[in-house]
């Protein structure tokens, strides 16, 4: 009997969904291939250890290797923009932060990407308070001396950061801000010449992560006045935080996430978090961030996408306020 028109509709459509289902691509087996981590910013700083941290325990939780590959350039743009163009496959995700995710944003003119709509967060890692430190030599013991000595010399002491639109620049034009002290910012390329300068006292002043600061300030070379954070740190216990310090401007911590391009598959997302998830609780990953001084962060995606917004607000705001624009 041959089918009317009325039954083999249905037939086609069956028919139809079937060859769909085979066509779409599965996911069940995610990775099946190694995972490139792009870190924008070259080996050795904070982003850095912290990618290559995750990424070794990322490694049996996910049975595929996840290769870190450094992409420096342009304060970190260059990097995140090559994670914003890549295929949204799962097989290249990369480091966010708050430099490249709100800081850049909001002090760059144009940007190759747009982090709302071009990047999809995938989970937060951890994040870092920021310290200002000063040099020895400086006659001022706390913030208290700092800040009259500062106005007092105004335009005579200077403030050095890792380039124009950093952190540690925008950090210093808010202190700027908040306190009244005329401060000369000298951008350097990268932190590790201004930390150079700082401890032989060509510059006064430096704003920075704090990792890469306090074995400096352990070794007596540069004197802390404050740090971010919601509490003083163990390390440094004679070191007020910017909130107790009533500059609350200041007192916001660098984090740090994974990112995949926009439109990544959420079966994919949902894979890279519970594994990012399951890293960070190992007590191997949380000694090697602790000594960091990184506090874990982990979340959903849609957690990590609040902080960023957040993040990218009060930048914003920062950076209007001291008229900072790259072009």
């Amino acid at each position: 009997m041959r089918a009317t028109g009325r039954q083999l509709f249905p037939r086609v459509l069956l028919a139809a969904g079937l060859w769909l289902a085979a066509a779409q691509p599965s996911h069940a087996d995610y990775p099946e291939r190694a995972i490139t981590l792009i870190v924008p910013f070259a080996p050795g700083g904070s982003t850095d250890v912290i990618a290559r941290t995750v990424a070794e325990a990322l490694r049996p939780l996910l049975g595929q290797p996840v290769v870190v590959d450094n992409r420096a350039g342009a304060g970190g743009a260059l990097g995140t923009a090559q994670i914003a163009k890549a295929r949204p496959d799962g097989y290249t995700i990369g480091m966010g932060t708050a430099s490249t995710l709100a800081i850049n944003p909001a002090v760059y003119k144009s940007l190759p990407f747009d982090v709302t709509t071009d990047l999809a967060p995938v989970g937060a890692i951890a994040a870092v308070p920021n310290i200002m430190s000063v040099n020895p030599k400086v006659a001022a013991r706390n913030m208290s001396e700092f800040v009259p000595l500062a106005r007092i010399q105004a335009g005579r002491m200077s403030y050095g950061s890792s380039g124009n639109g950093s952190v540690s620049h925008l950090m210093g034009e808010q202190f700027k801000l908040a306190t009244g002290a005329d401060l000369i910012h000298v951008p350097y390329r990268g932190i590790g010449p201004a930390l150079n300068d700082a401890v032989a006292g060509q510059i006064e002043v430096l704003f920075d992560n704090l990792p890469t600061t306090l074995p400096l300030v352990q070794a007596g070379k540069l004197r802390a006045l404050a740090i971010s954070g919601p509490a003083r740190l163990p390390a440094l216990p004679d070191v007020p935080t910017f909130a107790e310090l009533r500059l609350d401007a200041l007192d916001w911590m660098a984090f740090f996430g994974l990112v995949a391009p926009a439109k990544t598959p959420d079966a994919v997302i949902a894979r890279l978090n519970s594994a990012l998830r399951t890293a960070l609780a190992q007590p191997e990953v949380r000694k090697t961030l602790a000594a960091q001084q990184a506090v874990i962060a982990a979340g959903s995606p849609a957690e990590f996408a609040a902080t960023i917004a957040a993040a990218m607000q009060r930048m914003r705001g920062a950076a209007a306020a001291a008229h900072i624009e790259i072009r």
